[in-house]
C-alpha cells in the first residue's frame, strides 16, 4: 500500500446554494403588504416646525422654547416616565392606576396647549380627579412607612422609574405655576392634578420597595450603627 493509498479519504464538503440558485426553501414567500408594494410610505414629520416654532390648539404660533410647550412638553416626559413604571411594576394594582393617570395626563395636555380661548373646550380635569389621586394616596399608603428622611432612587426598576415619574411632574407642576402666573391657564386644578400625581409617586415607589421583601427604600442620610 502506498503513502497515498494509506490516507483517511477527505470529507465531503457542505453544498451551499448559490447566489442564484437560492430556492423557496432557503427564503420562505414574502408576504405581500396590505396595499401592495406601490402604497405610499408615511411621512412622520411635517418640516412645519424647522422654523423653530410650533402650532397651539388654536391661532397662531409659538416658539418652541416658550413656557406653553415647555410645559406641556414636561407633561409628556411624566406620562412617558409612567409608562416605563407601568411596564417595570409586578402589582396589578398600581399598573391600573399608572394606566389612568397616563390617560389623564392625555387629556391634561390638550388644555394646556390651548390658547386661553380655546382651553374650557378641552377642560377635563376638575376637583373629581384630584379627589381620586387623594384616595389612591390614601389606599396606597396602607401597608407603608413614612421614611425617616430624603431617600436615594433605584431600589428597584419600577420604584426607580416612579422615582423619575416623580421628579417630571414636580418640573411640570411648576412650569404651570409660572403660566398661571402669566394668566395663560385659568384651571388651578391642572396643578392640584400634578402636585397629587407626583405625590402619589412618592408613596407607589414605598409600595413596591415593600412588595419586593426590602427592609425600607435607600436612605440618602445612612443611619448611625
Amino acid at each position: 500500500m502506498t503513502k497515498e493509498n494509506s490516507c483517511e479519504s477527505p470529507q465531503p464538503v457542505a453544498s451551499y446554494p448559490q447566489p442564484n440558485a437560492i430556492t423557496s426553501s432557503v427564503v420562505p414567500d414574502v408576504v405581500k403588504p396590505p396595499g401592495g408594494y406601490n402604497r405610499p410610505v408615511p411621512e412622520f414629520f411635517t418640516r412645519t416646525g424647522d422654523d423653530g416654532t410650533t402650532g397651539l390648539i388654536g391661532p397662531g404660533r409659538v416658539p418652541k422654547d416658550h413656557p406653553r410647550p415647555e410645559a406641556y412638553g414636561a407633561v409628556d416626559e411624566a406620562a412617558a416616565a409612567l409608562g416605563l413604571a407601568r411596564s417595570l411594576t409586578n402589582l396589578t394594582s398600581t399598573r391600573a392606576i399608572l394606566e389612568t393617570i397616563q390617560r389623564d395626563l392625555y387629556r391634561l395636555m390638550a388644555e394646556v396647549a390651548s390658547v386661553p380661548e380655546e382651553a374650557p373646550r378641552f377642560r377635563s380635569i376638575g376637583p373629581e380627579r384630584v379627589a381620586w389621586l387623594e384616595a389612591e394616596i390614601a389606599n396606597a399608603s396602607e401597608g407603608v412607612d413614612e421614611p425617616s428622611g430624603f431617600i436615594l432612587g433605584g431600589d428597584t426598576p419600577a420604584a426607580a422609574a416612579l422615582d423619575l415619574a416623580r421628579t417630571i411632574l414636580r418640573r411640570a407642576e411648576r412650569q404651570l405655576v409660572r403660566l398661571s402666573h402669566d394668566g395663560e391657564i385659568a384651571n388651578p386644578d391642572l396643578m392640584r392634578y400634578l402636585n397629587r400625581c407626583s405625590s402619589l409617586c412618592f408613596v407607589l415607589t414605598l409600595a413596591e420597595i415593600h412588595a419586593a421583601g426590602l427592609a425600607g427604600p435607600t436612605l440618602a442620610r445612612p443611619k448611625e450603627s
